[in-house]
């Protein structure tokens, strides 16, 4: 459906209850100014209703994770619901965390012809790569991580060890350990070239971990060039460390493939999944070759990583649906078809601010640069609010902020993508 607006953007709900917010909640989370932000009430397929009772069109599946659409697994929830809402997840589970786990198994490395996978179960995208960190140095005895320049692996403590960002990581470097050598995340060609002569430089004697988004999200939908991902594989075999892929936002058809790893058929040794894995409750999971989840010891009845709401018995229930979904062949056409589509109508849009629309299926960006070569993301941040005006949420990335990040509800329609860009474009000339 397309936006209807009854009151200004944002309305007098939205803005008496930002005032009240901004009196209770710590100045650092919710930003808040006289043209942001909205305030949620509903949300139904692509659409969000505010408070206010404005109908908006997302652009973000909310960080990624009603892919589905909004709404998609409730009816799982409410089913779970009924009978059991909490359990004791490493102590007296469920049978449905037993169901989970052997489909996520049977999704990832016994599809990739791995035999079993061995998953952790975790309540965000964060504990996911804490966990899989945690994994490498006990498989591999080494503490050492290389990781990506503007990769996002979240912001807890572990998760920051290995982050990009270092807007993130500055204020809190006297707290981490110094175990983390970054590198640049190659755009071309010409950059896999240096990336392996920078590669000989690491003899991985205290390298445990590659961590690697096979596309960078927040990043700025950065796609590298084809055979990055197997020179990273070539090394890890050769060096004896642990080749974890963060497929928090990218897996699960947002790119085109169950997970964008599929796109060159390198198989990590650890994958993370979070945001679509259940449409909307906080779950997430590190899944492992056997081998190497194996290098944990058994446990005796007191875990070394655990959590209290492991295997939350809704949100595995919300999980299996919504993975059960997410196999259907038909999700991924459509993913194919409506990315093709978008793609061609961003590559229409005029302005001698575009510097490139790149991207993979539903996860497109559009990056904004002076002439000059500097980035916009003044101008981003202009069209954001712009946007949010006419009653299409969007969200910008790049550690700029200067590239406009689309990554819809897989069931947005052609006359919705068309209308969002003709939006754009008229945003875009003013």
């Amino acid at each position: 459906m397309l936006p209807q607006l009854i009151t200004g953007i944002p309305g007098p709900q939205s803005l008496a209850l930002a005032a009240e917010l901004k009196q209770y909640e710590c100045q650092n989370v919710t930003y808040t100014a006289d043209d942001w932000p909205v305030f949620w009430q509903s949300a139904e397929r692509v659409n969000v209703w505010d408070v206010d009772g404005n109908c908006f069109l997302d652009l973000t599946s909310a960080f990624g994770v009603a892919s589905l659409g909004h709404g998609w697994s409730a009816e799982a929830m409410r089913k779970q619901s009924a009978s059991l809402v909490h359990g004791m997840g490493d102590v007296h589970p469920t049978a449905l965390k037993v169901e989970l786990c052997k489909l996520l198994s049977a999704m990832t490395f016994e599809r990739w012809g791995e035999g079993i996978g061995k998953t952790t179960l975790s309540n965000s995208g964060s504990e996911a790569v804490e966990t899989a960190l945690k994994t490498a140095l006990i498989a591999t005895e080494k503490s050492g991580i290389l990781s990506f320049s503007n990769a996002y692996h979240g912001l807890g403590y572990g998760s920051l060890l290995a982050g990009g960002f270092e807007k993130f990581r500055e204020p809190f470097e006297d707290q981490m350990a110094p175990v983390r050598d970054v590198v640049a995340f190659p755009t071309k060609e010409e950059d896999l070239e240096q990336l392996a002569e920078q590669l000989k430089y690491f003899d991985g004697g205290n390298i445990g971990a590659i961590i690697v988004e096979p596309i960078q999200g927040r990043g700025g939908e950065v796609v590298p060039p084809d055979g990055f991902l197997a020179l990273l594989r070539d090394w890890c075999d050769i060096h004896g460390a642990l080749l974890i892929f963060d497929e928090i936002f990218t897996g699960l058809n947002r790119t085109g493939k169950l997970f964008a790893c599929d796109w060159e058929g390198v198989v990590p040794d650890i994958i993370c999944i979070g945001k679509s894995m259940s449409g909307g409750y906080p779950i997430s999971a590190c899944v492992g070759k056997a081998e190497v989840m194996d290098a944990w010891p058994e446990s005796e009845g007191e875990a070394l990583h655990t959590s209290t709401f492991l295997g939350n018995p809704v949100g595995c229930a919300m999980a299996l649906a919504s993975l059960k979904k997410h196999a259907e062949p038909k999700v991924l056409n459509n993913v194919m078809g409506l990315g093709g589509l978008l793609r061609e109508l961003l590559m229409d849009l005029r302005s001698p601010l575009i510097y490139e629309v790149r991207g993979r299926g539903l996860m497109l960006g559009v990056e904004l640069r002076y002439p000059d070569g500097s980035p916009a993301g003044d101008v981003a941040g202009r069209i954001l609010t712009e946007m949010l005006k006419r009653g299409i949420i969007l969200l910008a990335g790049g550690p700029d902020g200067n590239v406009l990040g689309f990554t819809p509800p897989f069931g947005l329609t052609d006359a919705e993508l068309t209308f969002v860009v003709l939006q754009l474009q008229s945003a875009l000339d003013r």
